[in-house]
């Protein structure tokens, strides 16, 4: 994520690769706009947008300042409420720092665990806590229940990646930016020996001594002896700005803010080094050739020639709403405020399709408990995705 820059006038993207294909947005089929999801509410730069899976047709928006509201998931809601504030902690200085991630424990109805991701001072770090929802009432948490898991430093004020989210192994996985700065100046991405430019995977039921969390056995650097963080999952990022799981078979797809040139989308795999900073997108990064063995590319990436900016990854369509939609990956670009969908179905020519043109700046998107897609706009307002 960037600090947003006014739209540059926006042509149809027609860059591709990998034998890739680009629709315009005037098929008859794929009209669609953006709707104010709750016309009565706004939010302080909203960055996450979650449920708890508990049936009770509440959302959670997180605010970049230390704020998670809390409100009921209708279209004339006019009051929300803080579920937790904890600006007192969270470091938002930077346009990349603050509350940036929110998870929801698999077993929340019953055990009311939930987990955050924020920037914190003194040093500068990132900090993984776990807090628990008061006993009295379900719309506040106990803010004096937090329980750290992990911190890590962070040497610069950007690329704090920070979607977290449980998989459908029931692990949490953490999206850890490079730690900034331009280039990866101190190669962070290629380093397994840190936790930055990666995903992590850990599991928060287990302790393991002193450590308020435990290492998956099946981590693909469990037990290593070459002095890698056992944490990682997945490495060669830059900053991943939102991932999600693939609610029908479980993939995970992140989007990987690029750059000088290239925005890219990947789908992770285990133990997969997805190339920063020996490349950016399909291409090699400062340099004419690079050694691209053992390197994850990616399945889609944009160039940057129509004002589109930074990536901001979204999800796998599974809602009843937006049929035309159905399995396809909905993503945005942050500065631009363009829309698409990204159809995958054959991975050798996948589809990329512009859906529309929003005029906020998208930071990020959700969904509800029946899987409809909302998006989180820099404007201080949540929208959904519908039909014009």
């Amino acid at each position: 994520m960037k600090t947003f820059l006014p739209a540059l006038l926006l042509l149809f993207l027609t860059y591709n690769s990998a034998c890739s294909q680009d629709k315009s947005s005037n098929s008859p089929n794929l009209k669609f706009t953006v709707e104010e999801a709750y016309p009565k509410l706004s939010f302080t730069r909203p960055v996450d947008f979650q449920h708890a899976g508990d049936n009770s047709n509440r959302v959670f928006v997180v605010e970049q300042r230390g704020v998670i509201s809390v409100l009921q998931n209708e279209a004339g809601a006019s009051t929300k409420s803080d579920f937790l504030a904890i600006e007192s902690k969270v470091d938002d200085s930077g346009n990349e720092e603050g509350l940036l991630g929110l998870a929801f424990h698999p077993n929340y109805k019953s055990n009311g665990f939930f987990y955050v991701n924020y920037t914190a001072n003194n040093p500068e770090r990132t900090v993984i806590s776990r807090f628990s929802v008061s006993s009295s009432n379900p719309n506040q948490a106990d803010a004096a229940s937090e329980l750290v898991l992990l911190e890590y430093n962070q040497p610069y004020g950007n690329h704090n990646g920070g979607q977290i989210s449980f998989g459908p192994d029931g692990h949490l996985y953490i999206a850890v930016g490079d730690g900034g700065n331009g280039g990866d100046p101190k190669g962070n991405g290629q380093n397994r020996s840190t936790l930055l430019g990666s995903i992590l995977r850990i599991d928060v039921n287990q302790k393991n001594g002193a450590t308020n969390y435990s290492i998956p056995a099946d981590n693909p650097f469990a037990k290593n002896t070459e002095g890698f963080r056992e944490e990682i999952y997945a490495y060669g990022l830059r900053n991943p700005w939102r991932f999600s799981f693939n609610s029908a078979n479980g993939q995970l797809w992140v989007g990987d803010v690029g750059q000088n040139k290239y925005e890219e989308i990947d789908i992770i795999k285990k133990g997969g080094n997805y190339g920063w900073n020996t490349m950016e997108g399909f291409h090699c990064f400062n340099s004419p050739d690079c050694d691209r063995n053992g390197l994850e590319l990616p399945v889609w990436e944009y160039d940057r020639s129509q004002g589109d900016i930074s990536i901001t990854g979204g999800f796998v369509y599974h809602g009843a709403t937006l049929k035309e939609l159905k399995g396809l990956y909905i993503y945005a670009d942050y500065v631009s405020g363009r829309i698409w969908s990204l159809d995958t179905t054959d991975p050798q020519k996948p589809i990329n399709t512009e859906l529309l043109n929003a005029d906020f700046p998208i930071s990020s998107f959700g969904v509800d408990q029946n899987q409809e897609l909302y998006i989180c706009g820099f404007d201080d307002k949540i929208y959904k995705l519908s039909y014009e």
